[in-house]
């Protein structure tokens, strides 16, 4: 065990409590994939969505218990990070998956921060052109970057805020919505069962959020009991949220009506509960579970950066340039984020976010079975994440191979760059210290 990667007792700034750690959970998974991807996911699974989200938090649910073990076990401010490098040693595969994973905290953040710039353009009355919807979207970044430099009591206490109104908002949506919908003519319309699966898939992005609560555990006073109460808690509370507010919105709106509004459906749809103030209420909603996801989100990869240059389990070259202080990582994931967001839309981001996650929950977890005899994990439920992950990953990235090939592309580039950087940072660093041990 490498236990300078651990958390030091007292060393820590202002530990963030349990009620802020769990804010910080449903921070980062309710977010743009709830606002901006149902379109997408009713294209596959029809008026079944409700039943798409129930799956997802099942899948995840195994990915949650992993990390929460993990996490309790070895807290550290660098979360997943950590987990690698005590499950495979440092090296080029612990160093290879930390960078493709921290790509894909900064694909997930671009994703919440497009969104964001989504719902103000409908705000807005859609009048913004698609720079200044680009624009709206890079602004947020420099935004949630400038709180995460407050420190991690104000992240916590900034998540708590934003997600208090918005599950109030969508509370009173879904119970008046449910209430007013005509259930007496409503029919299941749509969705095979690989629609079923992809749409899971699709929407297996509003759950990663639970991974950025293991980044705040070097701050928790009590981690092994705080943290898997924290992460089961988020995920809970953040499950019943989506399947109440899926179900409105399916008995609200047909499956055709719910692709033509995709980006913005729930504004739409608490228009018909609520007129113009309904559109206004959840709109806003949407602007602050996005800014808020984006917000955790950042703060899980800046950490994770700087937590593992500090440390020495990427490659020197990452650690000594680009990442070397806090606040340089966290420009740098905030740079990166924005590059993202200019370059992508919307819809591929989501894709390239869960597919990216997928594997990496995957790649986590079965490194948590080395190590499962420190952590006192079930080891039927660690293989049962990884094959969900990968089964899920598998359906998702067909589809996404048949309908946007640029998107698999691109992760695939980024998988195999995360390792061949490490592979060739670490020889090159190697034949740099014989020289110098020779001279």
């Amino acid at each position: 065990m490498n236990s300078a990667l651990l958390k030091k007792p007292g060393k820590q700034g202002k530990p963030i409590s349990l009620f802020s750690a769990t804010a910080l959970g449903i921070g980062g998974m309710m977010g743009a994939g709830l606002f901006s991807l149902l379109g997408t996911a009713a294209m596959h699974a029809g008026s079944h969505i409700p039943l798409a989200f129930l799956l997802g938090s099942l899948a995840a649910s195994f990915s949650v218990y992993s990390y929460a073990k993990l996490g309790a076990t070895f807290p550290s401010s660098g979360g997943a990070a950590t987990f690698t490098v005590m499950s495979f040693g440092p090296g080029v595969i612990s160093g290879g998956l930390n960078i493709f994973q921290y790509i894909a905290y900064l694909i997930a953040a671009a994703l919440y921060a497009a969104g964001f710039s989504e719902y103000a353009n409908t705000l807005l009355g859609g009048g913004l052109s698609p720079l200044e919807v680009k624009i709206v979207g890079a602004g947020i970044v420099i935004i949630c970057a400038g709180i995460n430099l407050l420190g991690t009591d104000i992240v916590g206490r900034a998540e708590t805020l934003a997600i208090g109104f918005v599950t109030i908002a969508l509370l009173l949506f879904s119970v008046k919505g449910i209430h007013i919908a005509d259930t007496t003519s409503f029919r299941m319309s749509g969705g095979s069962i690989d629609g079923i699966a992809i749409a899971t898939g699709i929407l297996y992005i509003n759950y990663q959020g639970f991974g950025v609560v293991t980044n705040s555990s070097n701050a928790m006073v009590a981690p092994r009991r705080e943290l898997p109460l924290a992460m089961f808690s988020a995920l809970i509370l953040v499950t019943i949220a989506y399947f109440l507010v899926s179900t409105a919105t399916v008995l609200l709106m047909p499956p055709p009506e719910i692709l033509k509004f995709n980006g913005h459906v729930l504004a739409d749809a608490a228009q018909i509960v609520a007129g113009k103030t309904g559109f206004v209420i959840i709109g806003a909603s949407a602007l602050l579970a996005c800014a808020a996801a984006l917000n955790a989100t950042i703060f899980a990869a800046s950490n994770i950066a700087a937590d593992m240059a500090r440390k020495g389990s990427i490659s020197k070259t990452l650690a000594t340039t680009v990442l070397k202080t806090q606040g340089r990582a966290l420009t740098a994931s905030a740079c990166m984020v924005i590059v993202l967001v200019l370059v992508f839309p919307l819809a591929v981001v989501g894709q390239m976010a869960s597919l990216a996650f997928l594997l990496v929950y995957a790649a986590v977890t079965f490194g948590h079975l080395r190590v499962r005899n420190q952590t006192g994990a079930k080891q039927w439920l660690l293989w049962s994440a990884i094959i969900v992950n990968l089964g899920l990953f598998a359906a998702l990235f067909i589809n996404v191979v048949k309908t946007a090939p640029g998107s698999a592309i691109s992760l695939v580039c980024a998988l195999g760059g995360s390792f061949l950087f490490e592979a060739i940072s670490r020889m090159h660093h190697r034949r740099s210290s014989s020289a110098v041990n020779s001279d």
